[in-house]
């Protein structure tokens, strides 16, 4: 199968970039990237993780990324000066922490631009944090009841199951859960998304859907595998995002990057 009018290619960070089991970037991935931007394609992440969370990561990997897809989808910037993002509605962010306040023990995530924070720590974070490895980012904790009225909040993740999630989201008008993985979710706005980030590069590139390319692992992947021209699932990636793809690769330990490019003829 063979497909030259890809101009832009998105990638999730954990689980797709970087591998669960060794915690680095496959020498054969980065070798896929350099080729893709040698022939003219925009390279991008497309991650929840946020900024200031990205640089353990992108620090291992000898590559310049086009653009960053932050927040799932929520802060888009390259390094030009494009700009775009959307915030949390302070109304749904007053319902969240209320809800927080009921239930005390629930360990929450904040994001902003450039600081990103928990309410409180436990064994399950730690546990989490244990499983990333020295993609890792470091943990600060700060108190959100204060910062929330002063600093746009991007994304929100609590440590919670899918029924407290599903309650949550029920009583915000303009949010909705993603998930990656299944200790917690990331809370953004319901008319956000991955695929929301990608056609803010699209609009800026002046491509189209069809020109699109992307991997992914998680459930926060699955509708940005739904939405490019060509979506493909790791060969690790859960069954959700599986079912979305057009394509399901190899793992990432085992050249799913590379294979998956090559079983499409873009390199």
């Amino acid at each position: 199968m063979t497909n030259t009018d890809i101009k832009a290619v998105f990638f999730d960070i954990d689980g797709t970039l970087t591998s669960f089991t060794t915690h680095k970037v496959p020498d054969s991935t980065v070798h896929a990237i350099h080729a893709l931007q040698t022939a003219g394609i925009k390279v991008l992440i497309c991650t929840g993780r946020a900024p200031s969370q990205m640089k353990v990561v992108l620090d291992t990997m000898p590559v310049t990324f086009d653009g960053i897809v932050a927040f799932n989808g929520q802060y888009c910037f390259d390094g030009t000066g494009f700009f775009a993002s959307q915030a949390l509605d302070r109304d749904d962010i007053a319902i969240i922490l209320d809800w927080l306040d009921g239930h005390p023990d629930v360990v929450c995530n904040f994001g902003e631009k450039d600081y990103v924070y928990f309410n409180q720590d436990d064994a399950a974070l730690r546990a989490t944090w244990a499983q990333l490895g020295k993609t890792a980012p470091v943990r600060y904790f700060d108190d959100p009841h204060v910062r929330t009225l002063t600093n746009e909040t991007f994304q929100i993740s609590p440590f919670i199951g899918v029924e407290q999630e599903n309650e949550l989201v029920g009583l915000c008008g303009n949010v909705r859960g993603v998930r990656w993985h299944p200790a917690f979710t990331d809370l953004i706005p319901a008319d956000g998304g991955k695929p929301r980030g990608i056609q803010r590069f699209m609009q800026h590139y002046g491509i189209t859907r069809d020109q699109t390319m992307a991997f992914g692992d998680g459930g926060n992947d699955t509708a940005m595998l739904a939405y490019a021209g060509i979506g493909v699932a790791m060969g690790n990636a859960t069954e959700e995002p599986k079912a979305a793809a057009d394509y399901v690769t190899d793992d990432v330990d085992h050249d799913g990057v590379l294979n998956a490019l090559q079983h499409y003829g873009i390199l």
